[in-house]
C-alpha cells in the first residue's frame, strides 16, 4: 500500500521548502516520488529539489483539477508501477483547488493500492489575510480541504496578527491541526505527524473515529468541510475596500490587491452577480522562458524590486528562478507580493524564469529582464 500525501498552498507559500524539510529530516529511509504540478509555461522547482534527490515528475500542461483530472490517473499508475514507492507526495500547483486533487486521488484508489494519507495546506502567515480577500475561491479552498493547515513565516509576526490568522483560519476550518510554530523550532518528523494526524485530542478521547481497513489509520467520521466563500473573515485593516452589499468580491475588483490598484469589471457590485467557480486558467497567467542571459546579482535585485512594487507590470503574485551570473555562479531567486529573495544555487541546463499573477503585462516584462 502507497501512502499519497498532498501538500498544497498558494503561490509562495513554502510548499517546496517544507517538503525538503520532510525529505531531509522524516522521510530519507522511504521510496519516495513527489509528483509535482507547476502553473507556468517553465518547470522551476525540479531544479530546487534534485539535490535533495527526489525523483520529479513535472506535470506543466496546466492545473492538476482542470486539464490533468484525465491524466492523472494515468501517470500516478505509471509512478506505482515504475517506482514501487513506499510514499508519492503529490505537490499541486499553487492556484489549484485541492478538493479537486483529492477527488483525482480518489478517482484512482480502486484500480491502485493507494491510501489517501494526509491533505495539507501551507499557508504563508504573513499574507494570508490578503489572499483570503483577493483570491479567496482558491485560497480557501485549499483551507477547507485540509486536514492539517502549516503556517509559514510565523517568525515575522505579532502574536496579535497571529492570532488573528488562526481565527481566520479556524473560521474555514475548526477541525484541521493548525501548525503555527517557526519550522526552523520543529523537526521534520513533529511535522509529519500533525500531517498525519486526522483526529484531534478531544475526538481521540470522544472515541469519535474509526480505523480504515485500507491504512490502518483513524478517519473521523463526516470529515469534509464544505463552506461558501459567503463566510469571508475581514481581519485584515487595509482589504476591506471590495466588500459591498454584504458580500465578498474576489479576484480583482478595482480594490486593492497584493499592495496595488487595479480596476475592473468582472462582476457587478450591488447587483449580486457573483462568479465563485473559476479554473485556474480563467483567474490567473504566467510568463515563462529560458534564457542563457547571464545577470549580476546587483541587476537581479534592481529588477526583482522593480516587479515586486510596480504595479505596470500586472498583479504580480510569484515569481521564481534559475538564472547564470558572472564567473560561472547561478543565481537563484524567489518573489512574492512586496518582497524577493536572491541566493547563489546549482547550475542548470540554462537559464529560465517564470512569473505568475494576474493582468500580466507580459511584454514590460521581458522588457525588465532584457531577455
Amino acid at each position: 500500500m502507497t501512502k499519497i500525501d498532498i501538500i498544497s498552498g498558494f503561490l509562495g507559500a513554502g510548499k517546496t521548502t517544507l517538503i525538503k524539510k520532510l525529505i531531509q529530516e522524516s522521510l530519507g529511509n522511504e521510496k519516495l516520488v513527489l509528483i509535482e504540478n507547476e502553473f507556468g509555461e517553465i518547470g522551476i522547482d525540479g531544479g530546487f529539489l534534485k539535490e535533495a534527490g527526489v525523483q520529479v515528475t513535472e506535470m506543466n500542461s496546466g492545473c492538476i483539477c482542470c486539464s490533468l483530472v484525465g491524466d492523472f490517473g494515468k501517470s500516478l499508475q505509471e509512478v506505482l508501477s515504475t517506482y514501487a514507492p513506499d510514499r508519492v507526495i503529490i505537490e499541486p500547483s499553487g492556484v489549484g483547488k485541492l478538493s479537486d486533487v483529492i477527488k483525482a486521488v480518489q478517482g484512482v484508489n480502486q484500480n491502485v493500492e493507494i491510501c489517501l494519507n494526509s491533505t495539507t495546506a501551507v499557508v504563508d502567515a504573513t499574507k494570508a489575510a490578503m489572499y483570503m480577500k483577493n483570491f479567496g475561491e482558491f485560497f480557501n479552498n485549499q483551507i477547507e480541504s485540509a486536514r492539517t493547515i502549516v503556517l509559514s513565516r510565523t517568525q515575522n509576526m505579532s502574536m496579535e496578527k497571529l492570532d488573528k490568522c488562526v481565527s481566520a483560519l479556524k473560521e474555514h476550518n475548526e477541525k484541521a491541526v493548525i501548525i503555527t510554530t517557526p519550522w526552523d523550532n520543529l523537526e521534520g518528523v513533529q511535522i509529519l505527524k500533525a500531517m498525519e494526524q486526522e483526529h484531534s485530542l478531544l475526538e481521540e478521547m470522544m472515541g469519535e473515529e474509526e480505523i480504515c481497513p485500507e491504512c490502518g489509520h483513524h478517519h473521523h467520521h463526516g470529515h469534509e468541510h464544505h463552506h461558501s466563500d459567503e463566510h469571508l473573515h475581514h481581519e485584515d485593516d487595509h482589504h476591506h475596500e471590495g466588500e459591498c452589499c454584504g458580500h465578498e468580491h474576489h479576484h480583482h475588483h478595482g480594490d486593492e490587491c497584493c499592495g496595488q490598484e487595479h480596476h475592473h469589471h468582472e462582476e457587478e457590485c450591488c447587483g449580486h452577480e457573483h462568479h465563485h467557480h473559476h479554473h485556474a486558467d480563467d483567474v490567473f497567467t504566467s510568463w515563462g522562458i529560458e534564457t542563457p542571459h547571464k545577470f549580476s546579482e546587483d541587476s537581479l535585485k534592481e529588477i526583482l524590486n522593480e516587479l515586486a512594487n510596480n504595479n505596470q507590470y500586472g498583479v504580480i503574485l510569484r515569481a521564481k528562478g534559475i538564472l547564470p551570473a558572472e564567473g560561472g555562479q547561478w543565481l537563484h531567486f524567489d518573489l512574492v507580493p512586496g518582497e524577493y529573495e536572491v541566493r547563489n544555487g546549482a547550475a542548470d541546463i540554462t537559464g529560465r524564469l517564470c512569473v505568475i499573477g494576474t493582468d500580466l503585462n507580459t511584454e514590460k516584462i521581458q522588457e525588465l529582464f532584457g531577455v
